[in-house]
């Protein structure tokens, strides 16, 4: 086992903090080609799992049934930052199927957009379950349990027949058993499972390239990754990590960030798929560790880094916005 990627935050000429990182890349093979730290122990995928869950809607005809557009899907996939535009795509899903706001048992927190935060305080206006990060993923469940004939007042809950579904398809994207898998409790109140960092690596080079798998379930894959591609400000949102990869990456890069610092991507021209995961949580080790390992991949080139240099290599500031220091990854040589 390699030593975790090491992400330093400088503050003036001392390191004053460091963040280890578990990473590991697989490709069509099931192959590791590359590792740091521990890649064996379960680790929950939180909303790094939300291009699966999406697969899974897709799969069951529920996006056929209602027509979903790509920036619904992607919004479905995404953990969006609360703007005007992601709150529409949200809505427009909800009404496809027939139901609204009330419906969605996520929880309201404000916009993480800034300007789309600021926007609600000025009107006068308090956050709703449509501005939580997950309320996409939210309504496309509920197109799910419509489409299973479900019951949507209990979708939340791991025994209901869509919560099931999106396990059992899950399962077989990573090649786990799903009555063994560690079950929590998202922080948008879905039951999120735990798997490896190797399987969720393979679950994303299945999501860029859907190799090993029955045609449905690729099928589904290919379409929940079109529509990211097409559509990464859904994803996460303006100026975002997961939207900028995407972006830069000119659709050989599928990102999906989680909480507690997990990281998924899939390199459909390579065939490969990352996945990773900050041990102590901290986001801000995220986005430098991802780019300091895609650099090292050579699945981002040196123009493309440097338009991602705020998340490879952010600037620490102080109160008054001077710079006082960074955040990155050592040379490895």
């Amino acid at each position: 086992m390699n030593d975790d990627v090491r992400v330093e935050v400088t503050r003036g000429e001392l390191v004053e903090s460091i963040h280890r990182v578990a990473v590991c890349v697989v490709d069509e093979n099931d192959t590791v080609v590359f590792s740091a730290g521990d890649v064996e122990r379960p680790v929950y995928l939180r909303s790094t799992a939300k291009p699966f869950i999406t697969a899974a809607v897709v799969a069951s005809g529920a996006a056929e049934r209602y027509r979903f557009e790509p920036r619904e899907l992607a919004v479905i996939a995404g953990s969006h930052f609360g703007e005007p535009f992601h709150v529409a795509a949200v809505l427009a899903i909800l009404e496809k199927i027939g139901m609204d706001a009330r419906a969605l048992q996520c929880g309201p927190h404000w916009p993480y957009d800034e300007s789309a935060a600021a926007s609600l305080r000025a009107s006068g206006a308090a956050p709703t379950a449509l501005h939580n990060n997950c309320s996409g993923k939210h309504a496309g469940i509920l197109a799910l349990c419509k489409t299973l004939g479900a019951d949507t007042a209990t979708y939340l809950r791991p025994d209901n027949p869509a919560q099931r579904y999106i396990l059992e398809f899950c399962a077989r994207i990573t090649g786990d058993d799903a009555t063994a898998w560690p079950l929590g409790v998202d922080g948008c109140g879905i039951p999120v499972y735990a798997t490896s960092l190797r399987k969720a690596a393979r679950s994303f080079v299945r999501l860029g390239n859907q190799y090993g798998l029955a045609p449905s379930d690729a099928r589904a894959l290919r379409v929940v990754r079109d529509a990211m591609l097409e559509c990464p400000q859904y994803v996460a949102g303006t100026g975002q990590l997961d939207s900028e990869l995407m972006r830069v990456g000119g659709g050989a890069i599928v990102a999906k960030a989680g909480a507690e610092g997990v990281q998924g991507v899939a390199l459909p021209p390579r065939a490969q798929g990352y996945a990773a995961k900050v041990l102590d949580g901290s986001s801000r080790a995220r986005g430098p560790s991802t780019i300091a390992v895609l650099r090292e991949l050579g699945a981002l080139d040196a123009a493309q880094a440097t338009q991602l240099a705020r998340f490879g290599a952010p600037k620490v500031y102080n109160r008054a916005g001077e710079i006082v220091g960074s955040i990155g990854v050592p040379s490895r040589a």
